[in-house]
């Protein structure tokens, strides 16, 4: 990786850290809760802009792979066992460490699956829906290409809304916390939840975990896939010309960023100790896909400033009962004005202005 991104990653890391010491010093750590949810947020729109950025794909279906992550993640860390206690799978996945032995809040013995475990099975599930869904749909382009997978992300919220055992209307809650690092000696385990006297520690694995994602991504770009990316974005026929495998690494990089939702979906329910229908609404996908465009398409790092900077601001009831309207107007405003993302609509105008002065000097 090259000096200039390593430069920009460690000004990211020192940002991070410096939020946190100034929300500590002026005691308003209570925004770290919003920065939190706001850093899982984003690790599904970085996701989603190599798709669009860099394939040409257009998605209006991501809010579908971050509810199947945060809702089989949930489900299998809430439901009890105990009555399947006989079955053979469960007795293996007891074997192998799989499942969690306690009891819940009026004494009754409760077994459900680690939640470990859960996050790898609902990522790998969302990982196999997105193949599945993939390979027929990213035959489509433009317009039909958004409509299809606009389809899949209304079947999966009403699944989620219609499904007793995810809930219904009312969605999981009291979704257990997500141990990453247990306790060691005097140090303390490090775990995803929402217990307040974690907020410091939370915050720092998520945005972690976006750095890590983050770090993913700008290496892909730089390498030969993403030099394929870009010609497939560019022309699909003239990729195709020089050999570039364009269904492949379309269905690929689809796959990757339904992981990144997947992820962000099974973290942030962890998190948040539950997660309801509204995670998988075709508005939530709407929001992801004006998050991108306003930080740019093939634009990581503007992806993430705009991600990151509109979702606190939402997160923090800025907008109120505008909210969804706010980022439908977001996303027409910036397809109309600012197509290549609105960090660079003040170097553009700044172009044309130069552009103009020149044509008058020499008139």
């Amino acid at each position: 990786m090259r000096y200039s991104k390593l430069l920009k990653i460690a000004i990211l890391v020192a940002l991070v850290i410096g939020v946190q010491v100034l929300t500590t010093l002026t005691d308003t750590r209570f925004y770290l809760t919003q920065l939190t949810m706001s850093a899982y947020y984003a690790l599904l729109v970085i996701g989603l802009a190599v798709v669009m950025g860099y394939a040409g794909q257009i998605s209006l279906g991501h809010a579908g792979f971050f509810a199947i992550g945060g809702y089989l993640s949930a489900a299998l860390t809430t439901h009890n066992l105990v009555g399947l206690q006989g079955n053979s799978i469960i007795h293996t996945l007891g074997n192998l460490g799989m499942l969690v032995q306690g009891q819940d809040i009026y004494g009754e013995q409760l077994l459900v699956v680690a939640p470990w475990a859960a996050c790898i099975f609902a990522v790998l599930m969302a990982a196999v829906i997105a193949v599945i869904i993939g390979v027929p749909v990213l035959k489509l382009k433009g317009h039909y290409l958004a409509m299809a997978t606009l389809g899949f992300g209304i079947i999966i919220f009403r699944i989620g809304l219609a499904t007793e055992y995810f809930g219904e209307a009312d969605g999981i809650s009291e979704v257990p916390g997500f141990t990453l690092i247990p306790a060691i000696g005097s140090f303390g385990p490090i775990s995803v939840s929402g217990d307040f006297s974690l907020r410091l520690e939370n915050y720092y694995v998520a945005w972690g975990l976006l750095i890590i994602g983050l770090l993913l991504l700008l290496n892909l770009i730089d390498s030969r896939v993403g030099r394929a990316l870009r010609a497939i974005h560019g022309s699909e026929e003239a990729a195709e010309a020089v050999g570039v495998d364009t269904s492949g690494f379309k269905l690929k990089v689809f796959v990757l960023s339904a992981v990144y939702a997947a992820f962000a979906g099974v973290f942030l329910t962890h998190y948040n100790g539950g997660i309801g229908p509204s995670e998988a609404s075709v508005m939530k996908s709407v929001r992801y896909v004006a998050l991108v465009a306003v930080g740019g398409m093939a634009n990581i790092w503007g992806t993430l400033i705009m991600g990151v900077g509109l979702t606190f601001l939402s997160l923090r009831g800025v907008f109120g009962s505008y909210d969804d309207a706010v980022f439908g107007t977001i996303l027409i405003l910036v397809m109309l004005f600012a197509p290549d993302g609105i960090l660079s609509l003040n170097m553009k105008a700044l172009f044309a202005g130069r552009r103009k002065g020149t044509t008058d000097g020499h008139g």
